[in-house]
């Protein structure tokens, strides 16, 4: 029971923690049906959500100073003497206060995160080159001579020249022992990056390197009639057994076809490890039972770049070449490669945006006092 004159800080606690986990509830219970249910809604800026979790400080923050209240007030005076000296004290006055600011601010958070749902459709202008990309998906990109591993920095590296197209079309084509189109070549960067994402060493079945079919196909996957200058970018460790790679990037220069390379590992090369459930257990041998090394053959992916007409850049650590390459691409003629309909998500930050000046505006209106004037009861003349 708490002294009169003073907070009941017992009470207070009870009902700010009530409210504090039902929010969350009611949060987390939103967050999942939108995230199941509504497909159409996402947020821009996820990474703002983070700022909620400020919340809980907070709370803390605001017991503990209310609990310094009550001892200051203890120690201004005690029992009646504090209630008639103090008299303007209101419990749900303050409980209110800060539900309101706290909840404010809330809402402000969601807002920054930029809600989106919906999506808009409008008429683009595409003006670029058309692009392909050859990736090595052989046994050898497991190689973690770059870390993690080549094939994960090749992906990096995919994921990079995605963001920096800018109305390019591309498309991409893996290969190992064989080649298979990935992705036909579109201006559809969603559609890349969910390709991308799917790529791995164990993407072709027959294993090897077969530069030569994947320029091949490359050349192949271009529209013949596209006016727009036409470039192949191959990443891979250059460790080429199955064909005539020379030849055909000889082939693809004479229809005006650029060629680049980025060397995916190290000269020193590595050993390629055995993973099961994540963890090495491994590495592979020959027939004769000696551990296998595979190293960058930077050599042949130069040959193959000048046959090209286009650049070697070797990928390390620190960079994986694309924004050379990408500085390469912007000095090959641009052509409108067509016009094409772009969907995007309606911007609805305004909502929890107003929702939360309001509830600041109220809790900046709301004292922590209640009413304390007399009541009017009229003087007999």
């Amino acid at each position: 029971m708490s002294t009169p004159g003073t907070y009941r800080w017992g009470t207070i606690t009870l009902i700010i923690l009530a409210v504090e986990l039902l929010a969350w509830g009611v949060m987390l219970i939103v967050w999942w049906l939108l995230d199941t249910e509504v497909p159409a809604f996402r947020f821009d800026r996820p990474w703002m959500l983070w700022a909620l979790l400020g919340a809980p400080i907070m709370v803390l923050l605001f017991l503990i100073d209310l609990a310094w209240r009550n001892r200051a007030l203890k120690r201004f005076a005690s029992g009646s003497t504090l209630a008639r000296t103090v008299p303007g004290v209101s419990n749900w006055r303050i409980v209110l206060r800060f539900l309101l600011l706290r909840h404010g601010l809330g809402f402000v958070v969601i807002a920054l995160a930029a809600p989106q749902y919906g999506m808009r459709v409008e008429e683009v202008k595409a003006e670029g080159i058309d692009l392909v990309v050859a990736v090595d998906v052989s046994n050898s990109m497991s190689c973690e001579d770059l870390k993690p591993s080549r094939m994960e920095a090749a992906r990096r590296a995919m994921s990079q020249l995605i963001e920096r197209l800018h109305g390019d079309r591309l498309g991409i084509v893996v290969f190992a022992g064989d080649a298979f189109v990935q992705l036909p070549i579109t201006v559809d960067r969603s559609a890349a990056k969910l390709f991308l994402s799917t790529i791995g060493t164990n993407s072709v079945g027959t294993q090897g390197t077969a530069i030569g079919a994947a320029i091949e196909l490359a050349q192949r996957s271009f529209d013949k009639e596209s006016a727009a200058s036409k470039a192949i970018i191959v990443i891979t460790d250059g460790e080429n057994h199955e064909d005539d790679a020379l030849g055909a990037a000889r082939a693809a220069a004479l229809e005006g076809i650029v060629i680049h390379t980025i060397g995916m590992g190290t000269v020193q090369g590595g050993p390629l490890p055995i993973r099961r459930n994540g963890q090495v257990t491994g590495f592979r041998k020959d027939r004769d039972g000696s551990t296998v090394v595979s190293r960058l053959d930077d050599d042949m992916l130069r040959r193959i770049a000048a046959e090209g007409n286009g650049v070697f850049v070797r990928a390390t650590d620190n960079s994986n070449g694309i924004i050379e390459l990408v500085e390469q691409l912007k000095s090959l003629e641009k052509v409108e490669v067509g016009s094409y309909r772009f969907a995007a998500y309606e911007d609805q930050y305004q909502w929890p945006l107003g929702i939360g000046f309001v509830l600041l505006l109220f809790s900046m209106a709301l004292g922590d006092q209640r009413n304390t004037r007399p009541r009017w009861t009229g003087i007999n003349a």
